[in-house]
């Protein structure tokens, strides 16, 4: 039987991350037990990056639902206290403030994953990021001897600030202080790294060793794709202010559908799996952590697992189990 490489990413979008966790769970239940042993490489950005350390790190996928469901809201707070959070942060940084201090995020992530090395994960991860001083793509890889020692918390959060809603992490590397940002700068669908990297490591080995591009099997979960249209009047009217958050939303989804269109490109067609379901207005936002709208996510995710999802789950686990 021909040796194949099997690649899980993971894309980014806040609070809806939700979702992704709720198909994931499906797919634990139908394996029978952990995500983690069916994959050779686990890839996450921004919400995405919480998530495939997660798996990586062996935890259940219940117990990431449930995070989603209890803790959003410590790292989306809800408007009357971010108003008076930001209220507060003018006097420090000034009235264009982020939206939110970033303290809940990495107070939840420290809660999750303690004080965790990269390096100790037990599948081999990759998670992307954004080097603001150097303007440059920065992707964290568990294999890779400066990455290791990092915490996983600080990983996730420097994949997770996105501009505009975090301020910037503050990592140090290589005795530098680098000022980084939310992976979706760079890949939103980390799919096409996670492809790029399985490559190069397969290129690493001999000659007998090395997998054929048609051997890799790719699951790739979105967090759901917004559909709420820009009018025309818009696209003619907006400026800075008008497109400030509309901009984000669009070049996050814009590059996970090119990275779609790439990977449906160069993988064989029964390889390749590919998660991701309409969201609408009223639950497209990254961070509405309200009741409401956590149960809105959840719907909208077991809509997807009756309609197809399901059925696609369960081609995904005859193929990871019979390869």
């Amino acid at each position: 039987m021909a040796k194949t490489y099997r690649i899980l990413s993971l894309s980014g979008g806040g609070v809806r991350g939700l979702i992704t966790a709720i198909w994931l769970n499906r797919l634990e239940q139908k394996l029978g037990g952990s995500i983690a042993p069916y994959f050779d490489l686990i890839a996450g950005t921004s919400t995405g990056s919480l998530i495939a350390c997660a798996v990586a790190m062996g935890m259940k996928s219940d117990l990431i639902v449930d995070l989603y469901r209890t803790q959003s809201a410590t790292i989306f707070p809800a408007p009357v206290p971010r108003f008076f959070n930001r209220a507060l942060r003018v006097f420090s940084q000034g009235f264009d403030a982020p939206r939110y201090d970033g303290r809940g995020l990495e107070s939840v992530l420290r809660s999750a994953f303690g004080d965790a090395a990269f390096g100790t994960l037990q599948v081999r991860t990759l998670v992307t990021s954004y080097d603001l001083q150097n303007r440059e793509a920065l992707v964290f890889k568990t294999n890779k001897p400066e990455h290791q020692s990092i915490p996983v918390w600080e990983i996730c959060k420097a994949s997770s600030a996105a501009p505009v809603y975090f301020p910037a992490h503050l990592l140090r590397l290589n005795d530098r202080t680098l000022p980084v940002t939310d992976g979706g700068v760079v890949a939103n669908n980390p799919t096409a790294c996670a492809i790029a990297e399985g490559v190069r490591l397969s290129n690493e080995g001999s000659l007998e060793e090395r997998i054929d591009l048609n051997q890799f099997v790719v699951a790739s979960f979105g967090t759901g794709e917004t559909t709420a249209p820009i009018t025309i009047e818009q696209s003619q009217n907006w400026g800075a202010l008008g497109w400030v958050m509309p901009l984000i939303d669009v070049l996050f989804d814009g590059s996970a559908d090119a990275v779609d269109y790439i990977a449906r490109q160069v993988l064989a067609d029964a390889k390749y799996f590919r998660f991701q379901t309409p969201v609408g207005r009223e639950n497209g936002a990254i961070d509405d952590a309200s009741p409401e709208n956590l149960s809105g996510l959840t719907r909208i995710a077991e809509t997807y697992l009756a309609s197809t999802g399901d059925a696609l789950l369960d081609q995904l686990v005859s193929t990871i189990r019979s390869e």
